[in-house]
C-alpha cells in the first residue's frame, strides 16, 4: 500500500508542477527544472506504483490457459508463473540497485538543468523493484501454502460488484 500512496503522491506532484510551470509562464517567471522533476516524477509513479497494482489483479494476465484447467493444474501454473516471475523480478531488482549504487559511488550527477546526484531520483526504481519482489515472493508463499492468490481474489470481488473497469 505504501508503494500505492507514494505513487499517488507523485502523481499529485507531477500535476502541481505542471498547473505551476504554466502559471508561471504566464507571468513571465522562468521555470528551468520543471520538465526534469516532471520526468523523474513519472518514473516514480510507475515504477512505486507495480507492487500495488500486482497484489490488486490490475496487471495484465494471460488466463486463457489457466481458466480451462483443473483447480491442481492451475495452482501449479500460478506457481510457476511466480517462480518465473521472481526470478526475472529478482534480476530486475539485483541490476536496478547495482546500477543506483555505481551512481552513487561514480557521483554521477543528473545533466539536466537540476543538477543533482543521479542516485536520487534513481531510488524511486530501486525501491520500486524491490516492493514489486516482495510482493510476488509473498504471493508465491501464499499459494505454495495453499492460498489463492491475492490478485485473483481482489480481480473477483470486484467482478462481483459489477466492476469491470480494470478488464477494458
Amino acid at each position: 500500500m505504501l508503494g500505492g500512496v507514494l505513487a499517488a503522491v507523485s502523481v499529485f506532484l507531477i500535476c502541481a508542477l505542471m498547473i505551476f510551470q504554466s502559471l508561471a509562464r504566464e507571468f513571465g517567471f522562468k521555470t528551468a527544472g520543471t520538465n526534469d522533476l516532471v520526468a523523474w516524477l513519472c518514473a516514480a509513479a510507475a515504477f512505486l506504483s507495480m507492487a500495488h497494482a500486482f497484489k490488486h489483479g490490475d496487471f495484465v494476465r494471460v488466463t486463457l490457459l489457466s481458466e480451462k484447467v483443473s483447480d491442481r493444474t492451475r495452482r501449479r501454473l500460478e506457481l510457476l508463473s511466480l517462480s518465473l516471475a521472481s526470478v526475472a523480478v529478482g534480476y530486475l531488482t539485483w541490476w536496478a540497485s547495482k546500477f543506483t549504487y555505481e551512481s552513487w559511488q561514480f557521483n554521477e550527477i543528473a545533466n539536466g538543468m537540476v543538477v543533482i546526484p543521479l542516485w536520487i531520483p534513481q531510488l524511486s526504481f530501486v525501491v520500486g523493484a524491490w516492493m514489486l519482489l516482495l510482493a510476488v515472493v509473498d504471493e508465491m508463499f501464499l499459494v505454495m501454502g495453499g492460498s489463492e492468490p491475492t490478485y485473483v481474489v481482489a480481480v473477483r470481488e470486484r467482478h462481483a460488484k459489477g466492476d469491470f473497469s480494470s478488464d477494458v
